[in-house]
């Protein structure tokens, strides 16, 4: 898959994930979350005003912190169309 197609993918994917009006259980939040933080190049620190989901978060940015941005937005597509539009 070509960089210009991933991205339109991704793209596409992060804009199911914002409209989508059921509850995504935490675990798969979090893995989107860090996946959506390396993709963008985005290494803020979690914003959340709540320690313990700044903690959550952060930990889901370290389990994922050795892979690359194509990888990580391949692995976010891969999460919304396995898990979330068969829903």
């Amino acid at each position: 898959m070509g960089n210009e197609k991933i991205h339109s993918k991704f793209e596409e994917a992060v804009a199911f994930v914002n409209n989508y009006s059921e509850p995504i259980p935490a675990d798969l939040l979090l893995k989107l979350y860090a996946y959506y933080k390396i993709a963008k190049k985005n290494f803020d620190n979690p914003g959340s005003k709540t320690p313990l989901i700044n903690a959550f978060k952060a930990n889901a940015l370290i389990q994922a912190k050795n892979i690359s941005r194509k990888e990580a937005m391949k692995k976010y597509i891969a999460l919304v169309d396995g898990l979330l539009r068969k829903a």
